[in-house]
């Protein structure tokens, strides 16, 4: 062992990345996003600067306003 630690990316962060590219994949804004999922556009925000400690119940609803697994919000990679 080298002693050096790898830098292994939060899930906080994977979210908020995936959600971004999700998002964008489909042209949608923020305030779009919120609009379907049915959360305030500054909460849509927030999660995508990795400001929010999401709950599972919101994942769930983001990821069925995407269109996409909670698993795939989540990856890594």
């Amino acid at each position: 062992m080298s002693g050096r630690k790898l830098k292994v990316e939060s899930a906080r962060n994977r979210l908020a990345r995936h959600l971004r590219a999700f998002r964008a994949e489909r042209g949608l804004s923020q305030e779009g996003l919120a609009d379907l999922a049915e959360l305030h556009r500054t909460y849509v925000g927030s999660i995508e600067r990795s400001e929010r400690n999401v709950s599972l119940d919101n994942v769930e609803r983001l990821a069925a306003a995407l269109g996409v697994d909670v698993c795939d919000l989540l990856a890594q990679g």
